[in-house]
């Protein structure tokens, strides 16, 4: 590996800002946060604070990048990728590689579409509980990042690099065989526990051992694997035991984005959640009632929420 590593994060949200932290104290490498406008102004001025701990982390405008980059983290809202793809342009070489830390199914292909699919790895974040107050970002678990291309039945030259770099800046990672089935798993998680603790306003310790609280979990998490199954994604019972080992490790105190997000009166990513479950169980004939509520109820605060703005 060269002797510097150049890392770019799109997004410093919770997430974006912790990869970010642990990257600015890695030695050999150099991170900068891609930003414009307003965000641009204010993480120039203030940094990022994680775990109590001032970062003068530097930040590129997208178009004045000097030099592509060789690890790209995509960390934003759903959103917000249509309309900001184009600003990771001027950081794509022809060694770089992409990791989209984002939620839902579709990030990795519109990242592919806009810069082929030979600098596109497939990722999911699994375990990082980090809360984001205002400028403020705390973690207890850092959690790790497992990527991949699609399928892994030995680790291509390109994950091996990404790999290298994560290793260095001691992110935890892992490469399973087949990188579809695990986002399809992050997909059903998502949809069982991001959306039951944004209605019930519930911390991730509800969900240890709430009776309640886990069937409503559980009862969304089960439409999901219906689904996958339908796409030819071997989900599985097992799969939502998994989930719950992981689940208990979790700070009881920490909280889903989609929680963060109602809390601070943002926009969810309900339509990527609920509204790929309802959407999908039209088009291969599976009743997803329990997603389809929940879909009504996230809208009806999200414009309760817009209402008073």
């Amino acid at each position: 590996m060269k002797e510097t590593t150049h890392v770019a994060i799109l997004g410093a949200g919770a997430m974006g800002a912790a990869l970010a932290a642990r990257f600015y104290n890695t030695p050999g490498c150099s991170v900068t946060l891609i930003a414009k406008g307003q965000r641009y102004a204010r993480l120039k001025e203030h940094g990022l604070t994680v775990n109590g701990t001032h970062f003068p982390i530097s930040v590129t405008h997208p178009d004045h990048a000097s030099a592509p980059a060789d690890l790209i983290i995509v960390a934003l809202k759903h959103r917000h990728l249509p309309e900001a793809i184009e600003d990771v342009r001027h950081f794509v070489g022809a060694e770089t590689a992409i990791l989209s830390v984002m939620n839902g199914l579709d990030s990795e292909a519109m990242l592919g579409e806009a810069y082929g699919m030979d600098h596109v790895l497939y990722c999911i974040a699994v375990g990082m509980d980090a809360v984001r107050d205002d400028t403020q970002v705390t973690y207890a678990h850092l959690g790790k990042l497992i990527l991949g291309e699609a399928l892994n039945p030995s680790i291509s030259p390109r994950v091996q690099r990404v790999q290298a770099i994560l290793e260095r800046a001691h992110i935890a990672y892992e490469t399973p065989p087949d990188m579809i089935r695990l986002l399809w798993w992050k997909f059903m998680v998502n949809v069982g526990v991001n959306q039951a603790s944004a209605v019930m306003r519930a911390p991730y310790g509800v969900f240890h051992s709430n009776p309640d609280a886990r069937a409503v979990m559980f009862a969304l998490m089960r439409e999901a694997v219906a689904l996958a199954r339908c796409a030819g994604v071997n989900l599985t019972e097992a799969d939502l035991a998994g989930w719950d080992n992981v689940l208990q490790n979790l700070s009881p105190s920490g909280k889903t984005s989609m929680l963060q997000d109602i809390e601070a009166g943002r926009q969810t990513e309900v339509e990527i959640f609920a509204g790929k479950v309802v959407a999908l169980g039209m088009k291969y004939g599976i009743p997803t009632p329990v997603n389809d509520t929940i879909l009504h109820i996230i809208r009806t605060l999200e414009f309760q929420t817009n209402a008073m703005v």
